[in-house]
């Protein structure tokens, strides 16, 4: 079973441009959560997905440099990106992350994993922010089956809704069986993705912290808890709201 995690990223975010290749603690915001999703022991393989923009040279010239596996698509029809990056690394199951979540946690990628498999052949998609998000805004975690992506990429004619990859799968349970992994305790009003420059300054001050990319979301839990003024930082953000 080959289990692939895909990380969107590309360099024209409309609010904070160049996020995913800015500094935390000397490695590109990028690199954090590569060798993050890396650490997921259920993954047999992680590669980034970026677009054919010029701009996105950048987002190829550094997976060139580490050796990472890189597929080049559309900007915005994300849906198309994620099929190729399934077809040329030949993936049984999908696992989405995107690039601006540096938080993103090794164990809860491994525990949605996990949640899926043990569910086979019963379940075609499985999250943690189903039925509501339980866990920090940031540690979103996606798995599908390659043949729910590969309906969707068939049948999926919203522009707005390919952009988000798995829409069309989550809107349409008549379809597709969903899974929603939970959390014990509620910590979904922490943010923990970058948009903005507020939340970068949090995710700087955690990794000016630890100096590396290894403690767990328990560590930044009890930091955070140490530090209450540091959540405070982007609590005022606003969610885009998906189409």
């Amino acid at each position: 079973m080959n289990v692939v995690a895909i990380i969107q990223a590309r360099m024209g975010s409309t609010r904070l441009p160049g996020k995913v290749l800015m500094d935390l603690a000397g490695e590109p915001m990028l690199a954090r959560v590569v060798n993050r999703c890396r650490r997921a022991t259920l993954l047999t393989d992680v590669v980034v997905a970026t677009t054919i923009k010029p701009a996105d040279e950048a987002i190829a010239r550094l997976c060139n440099e580490r050796g990472w596996p890189c597929i080049r698509g559309s900007e915005d029809d994300v849906l198309d990106r994620y099929h190729q990056a399934a077809e040329a690394r030949h993936a049984d199951v999908i696992v989405r992350i995107t690039s601006d979540c540096p938080l993103i946690e090794p164990a809860i990628v491994d525990r949605t994993v996990k949640e899926f498999l043990d569910r086979q052949p019963g379940v075609d998609y499985a999250c943690n922010v189903l039925p509501q998000r339980t866990f920090p805004r940031g540690l979103d975690v996606e798995v599908a089956s390659r043949a729910a992506l590969d309906r969707a990429w068939r049948e999926d004619l919203n522009p707005a809704w390919r952009e988000h990859v798995t829409l069309y799968i989550r809107r349409h349970p008549e379809l597709f069986h969903l899974h929603g992994v939970m959390n014990d305790v509620d910590y979904s009003d922490l943010r923990w993705t970058v948009d903005e420059e507020t939340d970068l300054a949090l995710a700087r001050r955690i990794y000016g912290h630890f100096g590396h990319d290894a403690f767990s979301w328990g560590d930044v839990l009890a930091l955070l808890a140490g530090h209450p003024d540091w959540s405070a930082l982007n609590r005022s953000v606003k969610q885009k709201v998906v189409g």
